[in-house]
């Protein structure tokens, strides 16, 4: 694990670049968005796929990261079964988990 202020300024960095792309191509962005965010939650000490963490404190965290993985991968299976919506129930729910632990820290 980095220093915390150096996985933020990473973190904001990574994030800030990917932004400017969500505007024009959010599908495109997904993949990338799903990468930062379970490295920052790996990073942060919550283990995603471990599912007694899915059950206890940050499962709402987690349950918001697997949601927007979910769409993520669906789209990258069947880019016709997801919707403009559901695209950005996605890109709201890495988002808030990334602000989340941009705040928080670890779990």
């Amino acid at each position: 694990m980095l220093e915390p202020g150096l996985d933020r300024h990473e973190w904001e960095s990574r994030w800030s670049s990917l932004e400017e792309d969500l505007e024009e191509s959010p599908r495109d962005v997904l993949p990338e968005l799903d990468e930062l965010v379970q490295e920052m939650l790996e990073e942060r000490g919550y283990a995603i796929e471990d599912p007694v963490v899915r059950e206890g404190d940050g499962r709402d965290v987690v349950a918001d990261f697997l949601a927007a993985r979910e769409i993520t991968r669906l789209l990258a299976g069947d880019p016709d079964a997801v919707s403009a919506g559901d695209v950005a129930l996605a890109v709201n729910n890495y988002r808030e988990v990334y602000e989340f632990l941009l705040e928080a820290g670890a779990p």
